[in-house]
């Protein structure tokens, strides 16, 4: 059953349902149907093909953390509540396939958040890198079973080759950090709430941690992070109250527009 098929049930006196128009998508369907609305536990409307479409973009970006992005009435901002899986799953009529995609999305996201982990290239098993600055990575399961040493290149996965250790890149062609290229190969976008900012890099690495992440163009300048949880000024990169000594949420910072980012912190969670 694709998403464009979903429809409640009259019947389901699990939900609350509503006379209120979708929050998630407020733009009338092609057939003129809107078909019934399901409140959530924050008190705003949805459909099953509003929320399915949301919550599969909010992990397509990264974020397993489901949060509404519905405005709070009469004002500009994001309601933000964080609802369950299990909410999301029921309201959001989810099927066979689709939970199986979003668990098993949700669970390669969530062990990221703790560790950071790729397969090594010569024995196929999980390998954990424990120096977050050194490129050069020595796989320990290698040398037991082998009983040879085997190191290899974090950033591009082939076998190792010049000096080591290394932040930068080894000595392979073609040896990039494909998430520094992401970001600076970004589109310039604007910022339509915050005077001031009409270009600024579309894609930022937080400063805590490092991870990805976009503004979705409403409301203030500050972002949080969907993997530390930090808040950061996506203009200038600072944390949020450091911005906020010398700015305000809805002005262009007094540093004006960070550049896109030439390298991405590492996030130092032990």
């Amino acid at each position: 059953m694709s998403t464009s098929e979903k429809r409640y049930d009259r019947r389901d006196t699990t939900l609350k349902f509503v006379n209120r128009p979708d929050d998630l998508d407020p733009l009338p369907p092609e057939d003129g149907d809107p078909g019934l609305r399901a409140e959530m536990s924050c008190g705003h409307a949805v459909t099953p093909e509003s929320l399915t479409g949301w919550c599969r973009s909010l992990l397509d970006q990264g974020q397993y953390k489901f949060k509404c992005p519905a405005l709070m009435k009469g004002t500009l901002q994001k309601c933000d509540t964080e609802w369950s899986y299990q909410e999301v799953r029921r309201i959001a009529v989810l099927t066979v396939e689709e939970m199986k995609h979003f668990e098993e999305v949700i669970a390669r996201l969530a062990t990221s958040e703790y560790f950071e982990y790729k397969t090594c290239p010569g024995c196929k098993t999980y390998v954990e890198r424990e120096d977050l600055t050194n490129l050069c990575v020595q796989c320990t399961v290698c040398k037991t079973d082998k009983n040879k040493s085997y190191t290899f290149c974090w950033q591009c996965m082939k076998p190792w080759k010049g000096k080591a250790p290394t932040s930068k890149r080894c000595a392979n062609d073609g040896c990039v950090n494909h998430d520094v290229k992401i970001l600076q190969d970004c589109k310039m976008t604007d910022l339509p709430q915050v005077a001031g900012v009409t270009a600024c890099p579309s894609l930022r690495a937080c400063p805590t941690c490092g991870q990805r992440a976009e503004h979705d163009r409403t409301g203030c300048k500050n972002i949080i992070c969907p993997r530390c949880q930090v808040e950061f000024c996506f203009v200038c990169l600072k944390l949020t109250p450091e911005c906020l000594k010398t700015s305000t949420y809805f002005n262009l910072c007094s540093a004006g527009v960070a550049p896109k980012q030439t390298s991405i912190p590492v996030w130092r969670r032990r």
